[in-house]
């Protein structure tokens, strides 16, 4: 699980292809202090595991490997990757950390494209204070964005500013568009994109949401259109279950 804050921009070094894989090496000193065999590392959003030896991470180079499956060579922007290449890296976040971005899975949901850059105002200085993004947006997941909600970009958490059926757009600020590799996308390029989880399971939940059945239960009194309601000296020609008074008040049988 990651929080969708870049911890560093990394190098693609080299890429080995191997059958329908890809084995990929990266340089990364920040997310690889510490590494170690078996830890999962995002790459532009995508969750994947280092593969080096104790001895080969112990070595200091400031660099990892991972293999990536073709299936995620097909799902993600992955295989537009060449040497040289800046990555997003982030480690996986740590139980108890602090929660900056959103959770983030590094399953990538689909990919889009960079549509336009729009500057946004500048200050006294002339630097900018914003740019807008828009990226393309498959009909497959349009349905789980929402204005003001979260959605990962190439494993940048990002909140939504405009939500569109093909399209969304995405409001950055200097600091976002500097250490992070968005600064440089240019138009028709390809961004990793991942949805809200949350957002998934509350669709699996109404799916398969079902009344709940209470044989038990009595009858309940065939209640009046609540538009118009009726005058209350017709309120006795109400049907009610035997035994309770028309007013609902606590009372004898008589």
């Amino acid at each position: 699980m990651f929080t969708g804050i870049i911890e560093e921009l990394g190098e693609v070094v080299s890429i080995e292809e191997i059958g329908d894989s890809s084995r990929i090496r990266l340089r990364g000193p920040v997310v690889c202090t510490g590494a170690r065999h078996g830890d999962s590392i995002a790459v532009n959003g995508v969750c994947l595991t280092v593969v080096d030896s104790p001895a080969e991470l112990a070595a200091g180079t400031g660099e990892f490997s991972a293999d990536v499956m073709a299936e995620t060579l097909h799902r993600s922007s992955l295989g537009e990757l060449a040497p040289g290449s800046r990555v997003n890296l982030e480690r996986a976040m740590a139980l108890g950390a602090r929660l900056g971005g959103h959770l983030v899975q590094g399953h990538v949901d689909a990919t889009g494209r960079l549509l336009s850059r729009e500057p946004g105002e500048r200050d006294a200085a002339g630097e900018l204070r914003w740019e807008v993004l828009r990226f393309s947006l498959p009909g497959t997941i349009s349905r789980y964005l929402v204005e003001k909600g979260s959605i990962t970009v190439d494993g940048v958490s990002l909140t939504v500013v405009e939500a569109a059926a093909d399209s969304f757009t995405v409001s950055l600020i200097p600091t976002t568009l500097a250490l992070t590799t968005l600064g440089a996308k240019a138009v028709g390029e390809g961004v990793n994109l991942e949805v809200d989880v949350l957002a998934k399971y509350v669709e699996r939940l109404l799916e398969s949401r079902t009344l709940p059945d209470f044989p038990n239960l009595p009858n309940l009194p065939n209640l009046p259109n609540l538009s118009n309601p009726p005058h209350p000296s017709d309120l006795s020609s109400l049907s009610t279950p035997s035994g309770l008074p028309v007013d609902g008040t606590p009372g004898e049988s008589e």
